[in-house]
């Protein structure tokens, strides 16, 4: 049996709900590198636990996603693990929750291409993360899943019937996208697909490189010596946080234009440790910038170090760990093949033999519409 970390029992999640259920949020992340980093931690996965408390929530790792990079196969399916395996070691528990794999759920590209054929070429042109590669690298460096990507995205949402995605700021163009698409989609065809409300993620500190503090502390920076991830030792974070840049002066202060090393120093400590900012000024008022990292550098490995040590126990058993997210993706399926089945009967695509069409009273209540 896969060991979690312990949180009060609820209910356990019911993916294929009903009209009168909790609310349904759904969210993921890719397994791009060897660990999640402190970033992904205070952004999304504690946020996430909090928010399983009162949803029907569904966790995926988004591995089709990583592919609009090249991939070394051995290294794709080790990353994916390791991915779920945080999830379960900072507090996701799969008996609340519904964890799986997105390439286990085939609905999601299924949908995808749907909504592709509802998006139109000046829609993804304009998407963020395809634009800002184009104007780096040259029109012709990116290649048709990356162009595609946010429509995938739309699909990985609208397929599980959410009400809310938990976003950032960064993300609300992408389920600003997931929105039209699904309105056109009602529009055109008829009521199938819920249209979901962004859970904007509030009160979560700005986190950057501690080797560079004006950057996003991120997974894809050329330098991982500015990145705490999840799975490193605690040696390792201490040293990181130790060799942290600071700026010119001896006074703490927290003030992001003229300290940034500082503030982001202040800012990890305050997140992990629930002490004020303020608070934390006062209390080095006076004392150097060694004193900060050293204490920063004991918060982070005493929230971090058992996450670690119960993301490394989790990984020791594959096999309890892949049976975990095949259950997991049978539950999503669920949900999943009911809400392609009512796209493909609106579209007029004839159903897959020895199933039944699905009744018009099973579309979605939050439907809207766009052109």
């Amino acid at each position: 049996m896969l060991p979690v970390s312990k949180a009060p029992s609820i209910p356990a999640a019911d993916p294929a709900g009903t009209l009168h259920r909790r609310p349904r949020l759904l969210s993921g992340m890719q397994p791009t590198a060897d660990s999640l980093h402190l970033g992904n931690y205070l952004g999304a996965l504690r946020h996430w636990v909090e928010l399983q408390e009162g949803a029907d929530a569904t966790f995926f790792v988004a591995d089709l996603h990583s592919l609009t990079l090249p991939q070394d196969p051995e290294t794709l399916r080790e990353r994916t693990r390791r991915v779920a395996a945080q999830y379960l070691a900072a507090g996701i528990d799969p008996e609340r929750s519904t964890v799986f794999v997105q390439s286990h759920v085939l609905e999601h590209a299924q949908l995808a291409w749907v909504l592709q054929c509802l998006t139109g070429f000046g829609e993804a042109s304009r998407m963020t993360q395809f634009k800002d590669k184009a104007s780096r690298d040259g029109d012709g460096s990116g290649n048709v899943g990356l162009f595609a990507y946010p429509v995938l995205q739309a699909a990985d949402i609208l397929v599980h019937d959410p009400d809310r995605v938990p976003v950032g700021e960064d993300q609300r163009q992408h389920l600003e996208l997931t929105r039209t698409l699904a309105q056109r989609f009602n529009h055109r065809y008829g009521a199938a697909l819920s249209v979901p409300e962004p859970h904007i993620v509030g009160g979560t500190a700005k986190i950057t490189d501690l080797q560079s503090p004006e950057a996003k502390m991120s997974k894809s920076s050329a330098s991982q010596s500015g990145v705490l991830h999840l799975l490193d030792s605690p040696k390792v974070m201490a040293k990181k946080v130790r060799s942290a840049v600071t700026d010119t002066g001896r006074e703490i202060v927290h003030d992001r234009a003229t300290k940034p090393g500082v503030s982001n120093l202040l800012d990890i400590h305050s997140a992990l440790s629930g002490v004020p900012v303020d608070t934390l000024v006062d209390r080095f008022a006076g004392r150097g910038y060694g004193d900060l990292k050293v204490e920063v550098a004991e918060v982070v490995t005493d929230v971090l170090g058992p996450v670690r040590d119960r993301a490394l126990t989790l990984l020791e058993d594959p096999g309890a760990l892949d049976e975990m997210l095949a259950d997991g993706a049978e539950r999503a399926r669920a949900t999943a093949s009911a809400v392609v089945a009512r796209v493909t009967q609106r579209l007029g695509l004839l159903p897959v033999p020895g199933t039944a069409a699905p009744e018009a009273s099973a579309a979605p209540d939050s439907v809207g519409s766009a052109r």
